[in-house]
């Protein structure tokens, strides 16, 4: 499966982004997906997931209550709806595909990524 993400860029501490992740290309049908980032000099970490049908979702505890994840499948496509941006949110944010349908926060259980958008926040 290929993915797409767009939406970054530039925002103040406050502000709101919404990311757009596009899937194209053959998916299992019960595939979870979700959103990681990754600041320079950082790991990849977890910020959200969501199931196949949109019902069950997770977040990481930095970004609860401040981001919200969503999907239309019959678009092929992931969003990332951020709210209350702080500079410590800048990252490259990477959408992907999970092997399985359960949500996880491991990177190992995503099989495809796609190259990810770029959010700067500003103090």
């Amino acid at each position: 499966v290929q993915l797409q993400a767009s939406g970054g860029g530039l925002a103040q501490a406050g502000d709101s982004l919404k990311l757009s992740c596009v899937f194209s290309g053959r998916t299992p049908d019960y595939s979870a997906m979700g959103w990681f980032r990754q600041a320079p000099g950082k790991e990849r970490e977890f910020v959200a997931a969501i199931n196949r049908s949109g019902v069950r979702k997770n977040y990481a505890d930095s970004v609860q209550g401040r981001f919200t994840i969503s999907r239309d499948n019959a678009k092929n496509t992931m969003y990332l709806e951020m709210n209350s941006l702080k500079p410590e949110d800048t990252a490259i944010y990477l959408c992907a595909a999970s092997r399985f349908p359960y949500l996880s926060a491991a990177t190992s259980s995503y099989a495809s990524w796609g190259q990810g958008t770029q959010v700067t926040v500003s103090s």
